[in-house]
């Protein structure tokens, strides 16, 4: 009987077991004390009664973005702790004492600032934080790829990222130095703008995460060696909001472990619409999500709001968002499952099915739900909804005649050291810590003396990129690419055509987007950001067996830019002083 099976039937006890504290320390996330969520701050200028002004849902938000002047200010001290997500007691990687790290919260146009602390010890590591989906068009050395935009933040060191709100939506923040974010280092992030769909309710981020007993350093240690055995690294469980129970039987090794850690929980008000903001903050599996006896209204892809439309199952790819409307269709005293559910024919997972529960206005929070799973199949085709369902709020035509095209092989191999490798048009990458490539960039080096193993592809002045990628090894791979929202031209099985494009008046967009097994996908976008933006599969030992390229825009416009932040230079040298002091073991990519 499946874990989720026992929970469901009564075999497994439904009272938790293990406090808060104890399974994610200060957080609020899985509990009915976490926040919902207004339609927008209120602490700010309102002018036409809205922080964005009379702009709408149909604006044009990628250049007429509101400027509020109200910068959002956290702070963030990232250090190790103990906690128990499951039950299975390990050491995670905290962002002010919580597991997932706590929420960051901005109106459209406000300005985002964050302190990192870095005070991480047992042992020591370097960091950087990444913003998912921002453009970062003013910003670029923000983006928080160490190596590329800028050098780890060096223990004990600090680094304060400034940026501004420019999309709109939900998405989430985590680090980008090795495969840390998978012990633990994320949390979300919410833009609050013009509503496309009418809702009462909004719950926030409901995160998706496959979960990983090991310690990620030491998984990384095997994904990149040479024992085959370790190339394949399955998750030990998945989470809800950071929160599951796990089957304690299994434990061999003498770590604490508590069974019934339990679940997180939601609240439905009868006859409410609820907005739920879905993230897979996983490192490799592919979840499909569902609620019992609920059908969803999608109204958001990543940063894109979409025409909405109803489905009973998203599946959402590493670092993929879906923003969805559930109404509260049931009684009163109604109890239902949430349920997360990794696709085992597309990810590695020895236990892939997630609860949480939702209980209405007055169902009683110690009982458990008793509602029959939504059916559906898993075709095993490991790709997102069909583009064509797929359609943005605000159309942009797909330029039928790009600047460039670069077409890109993924593929891996065994080198001849014996290691596992993951491969862009046949080379792997590897960063170089004490040298980002935006610096080089803005010194005018464009040459690259260690290429090809930083991967960059120089686009120049070119107006339009295309990119197809045809994927020949036997996995999935969610891709994502930084400072732009790409079009989606095509997906789908074996070879493009080089003529298919799906709705070429008003291609999907998005940051993340799957391409399948043996298949392809086509990407297009425009060159209006110049910096080095890096173009990877988000499966975090993909990764760091280095499936990643830089895509190098505008490098003239670069160099002419202003000087840059003393921040992002005091952190070259500070990590240039500890590297110099301590061997950092760099394994891996490095990002």
């Amino acid at each position: 009987m499946s874990l989720a099976s026992q929970i469901v039937s009564g075999a497994l006890a439904f009272t938790a077991a293990l406090t808060q504290q104890a399974t994610n320390g200060l957080s609020l996330w899985g509990t009915f004390d976490a926040p919902e969520f207004p339609a927008f701050m209120i602490n700010n200028p309102l002018p036409d009664g809205f922080p964005w002004g009379s702009r709408t849902s149909d604006t044009d938000y990628y250049h007429d973005v509101p400027t509020t002047n109200v910068v959002r200010t956290y702070t963030f001290n990232i250090a190790r702790g103990k906690a128990a997500p499951d039950g299975f007691q390990k050491n995670v990687l905290l962002i002010n004492g919580q597991f997932p790290g706590p929420v960051i919260e901005a109106n459209w146009g406000d300005t985002i600032e964050v302190t990192l602390n870095n005070h991480i010890t047992g042992p020591e590591e370097g960091t950087a934080l990444h913003w998912h989906g921002f453009l970062q068009r003013a910003t670029p050395w923000f983006d928080g790829v160490p190596s590329v935009q800028q050098c780890p933040v060096a223990p004990g060191a600090s680094f304060t990222y400034r940026f501004k709100a420019e999309l709109y939506g939900t998405t989430w923040y985590h680090s980008h130095y090795s495969s840390q974010y998978a012990g633990g280092l994320f949390g979300p992030l919410i833009v609050h703008g013009p509503k496309n769909y009418a809702y009462d309710i909004d719950l926030g981020p409901v995160m998706l995460s496959d979960w990983f007993h090991k310690e990620y350093f030491q998984i990384v240690k095997e994904v990149t060696g040479t024992i085959p055995t370790g190339w394949l690294p399955y998750s030990d469980n998945n989470l809800i909001n950071g929160k599951m129970d796990f089957n304690c039987s299994l434990v061999t090794d003498g770590t604490p472990c508590v069974s019934n850690a339990g679940l997180a929980k939601f609240r439905f008000r009868t006859g409410k619409k609820h907005r739920l903001r879905l993230i897979n903050a996983g490192a490799e599996g592919l979840q499909h999500f569902s609620i019992d006896g609920h059908e969803m209204t999608v109204i958001a892809n990543d940063f894109v709001q979409v025409k909405p439309y109803k489905t009973r199952v998203v599946t959402l790819g590493i670092g993929q968002r879906t923003d969805v409307v559930v109404e509260a269709i049931g009684k009163p005293t109604d109890a239902y499952w949430m349920r997360a559910n990794i696709s085992v024919p597309c990810s590695l997972t020895v236990q892939p099915n997630a609860l949480a529960a939702i209980y209405y206005d007055k169902a009683d929070p110690r009982v458990k739900p008793n509602s029959t799973a939504t059916p559906y199949s898993d075709d095993g085709r490991c790709g997102n909804d069909d583009l064509a369902k797929t359609v943005p709020s605000y159309p942009i035509r797909a330029d039928p005649h790009p600047s460039v095209v670069q077409n890109i092989v993924i593929d891996l191999k065994v080198n001849a050291t014996g290691h596992l490798i993951w491969l862009m048009n046949g080379q792997t990458f590897r960063g170089n810590f004490n040298h980002p490539l935006l610096e080089l960039a803005h010194e005018g080096n464009t040459s690259y003396p260690y290429n090809p193993e930083w991967n960059v592809y120089d686009f120049g002045s070119n107006e339009t990129v295309r990119v197809v990628v045809n994927n020949k090894s036997p996995a999935s791979h969610p891709m994502h690419l930084h400072g732009h929202s790409m079009q989606v031209l095509h997906e789908g099985e074996g070879v493009w055509d080089g003529t298919s494009i799906t709705n070429v008046n008003n291609p999907q967009r998005r940051d993340v987007q799957m391409v399948r097994t043996g298949g392809h996908l086509v990407i297009q976008y425009t060159t209006d950001n110049p910096g080095v933006w890096p173009f990877h599969c988000h499966i975090a030992w993909h990764l760091s067996s280095g499936l990643y390229v830089n895509f190098l825009e505008h490098p003239d416009a670069i160099a002419k830019r202003e000087q840059i932040p003393g921040v992002v230079r005091q952190t070259c040298d500070a990590w240039s002083a500890y590297s110099n002091r301590e061997v950092v073991d760099q394994i891996d990519s490095g990002v």
